[in-house]
């Protein structure tokens, strides 16, 4: 929220939840804080152009575990960050791939897990949705040979 609030994410407004969802979460987690549901970059979710929406609501929703905030949540603020054309973590407003790296094991474990490779989180989660298709998108069989493959494994900072 912090980076959003100074428009350092791609998050649109109310972080891509509903007005009431936005509202709840404030309550329960910032009890007396009032912030505006606009999104200070002015960006506006085009969940239209998103035709893998409930594709990726779905994977998600199978690997989310409930801590602090309702699945829903995360998973609709997940959704919402994949519409950036930037590396997830900075779609978020997160510091660094670490710190998405750390809210992907906290919040979804078994997803984190099958990244056994450390491929870049959106490519990943874009993948898992590929394989569940039985959609095989990769120019070569095998990663390691792939001339692509500094874009899905290389350094993201």
């Amino acid at each position: 929220i912090a980076s959003w609030l100074v428009g350092n994410s791609l998050l649109p407004d109310a972080l891509g939840l509903s007005s009431q969802q936005f509202q709840q979460l404030l309550e329960e987690k910032f009890p007396g804080f009032y912030v505006s549901s606009f999104a200070p970059s002015g960006y506006t979710a085009d969940f239209s152009r998103m035709q893998e929406k409930q594709d990726l609501e779905k994977l998600l929703g199978q690997h989310c575990v409930t801590h602090d905030l309702a699945p829903e949540y995360w998973i609709t603020i997940l959704v919402a960050a994949c519409l950036g054309n930037d590396h997830l973590w900075q779609d978020l407003g997160l510091w660094s791939r670490d710190d998405l790296t750390a809210l992907l094991k906290y919040n979804f474990p078994s997803l984190a897990s099958l990244n056994c490779h450390d491929m870049k989180w959106k490519k990943f989660i874009y993948k898992m949705l590929c394989d569940a298709e039985g959609i095989y998108v990769c120019r070569a069989p095998s990663c390691e040979f792939c001339q692509d493959y500094l874009n899905c494994y290389g350094d993201e900072d």
